[in-house]
């Protein structure tokens, strides 16, 4: 259950960044603060793994260890930090485009949703093993949640912008490509610090003239600074160590999903600490998708008591 836990406090520190951000200064734009949040918490990631020293290729495991078999094409782990640092980098502008065009209800539950469905699919596209019934069953109640929870269903959603859905599914599938990849390290003997460490330090390099490229003038004061600290260290550096350790234990498409625990955590922070208003259709979601997550949470308590038996 410890990996679980990990995931699910990774996942709850991935939901206070809404909440951070309306506290910060408002004229903060999405991409610089996106920038700023990845330069810092990945920058601590890579001085960690540094200090930590990479042990990137001190071993192989055994196929079927750290719960999943390898890919089945020799990759070089060069290429998959560069395309694991990729999607790191493009995850925040798609997400933020995706909601600029359809509203963060939208957009959000679009992005979200659409994740562990696509890591699902590319993982068993890429090593040929479902991700099993269970897994099935959570992601599609887990999803029911946050779809109830954004408002989407009987929204007037003939507004939709059609880009800003196909962004909101690039962040999805960005998301999807960093797991895996940091998936496929982890299973190489990669430590779970150090492939954190090394896929967001790279990311960091590439947020350098992202953020020099827009107005960072919001750092500068004492709200800005503290938002960038907060997003850098809480929401990125603490939170993808707990998120590397568990994924180093559990199958992808299972983390994928109990980070769907992101939009219940900033769902009940926006009604507790910033007065948003649930509707019972958002109070349903809420139910739905903590169901969700007990089903993929308590994968094995018959199985294992059967086998003890």
């Amino acid at each position: 259950m410890m990996p679980v836990f990990a995931v699910l406090l990774a996942a709850i520190c991935f939901g206070t960044t809404g909440t951070a951000q309306a506290f910060g200064p408002a004229d903060a734009s999405a991409g610089s603060v996106g920038a700023a949040r990845i330069l810092i918490g990945g920058g601590l990631l890579g001085i960690v793994a540094i200090v930590l020293q990479l042990r990137a290729r001190s071993r192989t495991i055994r196929p079927g260890e750290a719960g999943g078999g390898r890919l089945r094409h020799g990759v070089p782990s060069w290429l998959l930090v560069a395309v694991g640092a990729l999607g790191v980098l493009t995850y925040q502008p798609a997400f933020f485009a995706g909601t600029s065009a359809n509203g963060v209800a939208v957009g959000t539950v679009v992005a979200l949703g659409s994740a562990p469905v696509l890591t699902g699919l590319l993982d068993w596209a890429l090593r040929r093993r479902f991700p099993g019934r269970r897994w099935l069953l959570a992601t599609i109640v887990a999803t029911a949640g946050v779809v109830l929870i954004s408002g989407l269903v009987g929204a007037g959603t003939s507004t939709v912008s059609l880009p800003g859905i196909l962004a909101s599914l690039g962040a999805g599938a960005s998301y999807a490509v960093y797991t895996l990849a940091a998936k496929a390290l982890l299973q190489r003997g990669w430590g779970a610090t150090s492939t954190m460490g090394t896929l967001f330090g790279v990311a960091a390099l590439g947020s350098i003239p992202l953020l020099l490229a827009s107005d960072a003038a919001w750092l500068l004061t004492a709200d800005g600074l503290a938002l960038a600290l907060w997003l850098g260290v809480v929401t990125t550096a603490l939170a993808y160590l707990l998120f590397g350790w568990g994924l180093a234990r559990l199958p992808a498409a299972t983390v994928s999903t109990l980070t769907l625990a992101e939009p219940l955590t900033a769902t009940v922070l926006g009604t507790l600490v910033l007065g948003e208003l649930l509707s019972g259709q958002a109070v349903a979601g809420l139910i739905v998708l903590a169901a969700g997550l007990v089903i993929l949470a308590f994968p094995g308590r018959r199985r294992a008591a059967l086998a003890g038996a």
